[in-house]
């Protein structure tokens, strides 16, 4: 028996920091939401009871490092589940880049193997085998738009934004979250995203509104890092983009944009600039289980 899960990318229409917890991690408000760009997660079942995993870009981790694979192992030792299973990550989105890849993946195999395995879990309890391995694993369970807090286990479920499009731009690096993390000093940020706007551009559709209210508290700690992320931001606000900002800890940057004459003229810009430059629609609600 084998299943298919897409696992879509998310960003982070806002990200603020409130604080720094006691248990090393901080306290965050966030609202994020999916995109169409996604991973592809291959469930096989196997009687034999071991998990193992392939993926299409060879220096994924196949092991314990794997949030899919952490997800299958904890999963199988909660419920005690005699099967094992082969996973196969077709992997689109960017790797260490803000879009909650990894976490999309693990999600994914969460609301795979919920069904590969017969368990008959809901998806809070997903979420909540998903918070052990990663902040945004619970979102990406549910999938759609939400606000999180706490350090991103917390969710609100949240309507459809105005639909636009949204191109995602890469730069060829890496960036660590827990150096991004590292380097924030929360005392003195003093510029925090308006979340209370951005709930309310969500609710009422109003997509100037949600423009405005773009604001990640992360994003001048990585600008400041790595200059290719600033000049990637300023490419699209020249290029006519109608709200631009980096997604989580980066180095992806997103635009948003109604019209889709000026979708091909900043893709454009940025493909002369950068190689990994994606188009992608909101998807906005919830995809429950997703299975392809």
């Amino acid at each position: 028996m084998r299943i298919s899960v897409k696992a879509p990318a998310k960003i982070n229409l806002t990200l603020d920091v409130l604080a720094k917890r006691p248990d090393g991690y901080h306290e965050v408000e966030m609202v994020m939401t999916t995109v169409d760009l996604a991973d592809r997660v291959d469930l096989t079942l196997r009687g034999d009871g071991e998990i193992t995993l392939d993926c299409s870009a060879s220096f994924v981790p196949d092991d314990i490092r794997n949030h899919a694979y952490k997800a299958a192992v904890l999963l199988k030792e909660r419920y005690q589940v005699r099967e094992g299973v082969h996973l196969y990550i077709d992997k689109q989105i960017p790797v260490a880049a803000g879009l909650a890849g990894g976490s999309s993946d693990a999600a994914a195999t969460l609301r795979g193997l919920n069904q590969l395995w017969n368990l008959g879990l809901s998806l809070d309890e997903l979420a909540a085998v998903g918070a052990q391995i990663g902040s945004d694993v619970p979102f990406c369970v549910y999938g759609g738009t939400a606000l999180a807090k706490g350090r991103g286990e917390q969710i609100t479920h949240l309507n459809t934004p105005a639909p636009c499009w949204v191109i995602l731009a890469k730069p060829p690096i890496g960036v660590s979250t827990a150096d991004v993390y590292g380097n924030l000093r929360v005392q003195e940020i003093d510029n925090h995203p308006l979340t209370g706007q951005m709930l309310r551009a969500i609710s009422e559709q109003d997509f100037p509104m949600m423009c405005q209210a773009l604001g990640n508290v992360l994003e001048n700690v990585t600008l400041s890092l790595h200059p290719q992320v600033r000049q990637i931001k300023e490419l699209m606000m020249a290029s006519g983009a109608d709200g631009v900002l980096m997604s989580g800890s980066g180095p992806t940057v997103f635009a948003l944009v109604q019209k889709e004459a000026k979708v091909h003229r900043i893709y454009n810009a940025l493909r002369g600039f950068v190689k990994d430059v994606f188009v992608a629609r909101m998807l906005g609600a919830q995809e429950g289980e997703m299975l392809a």
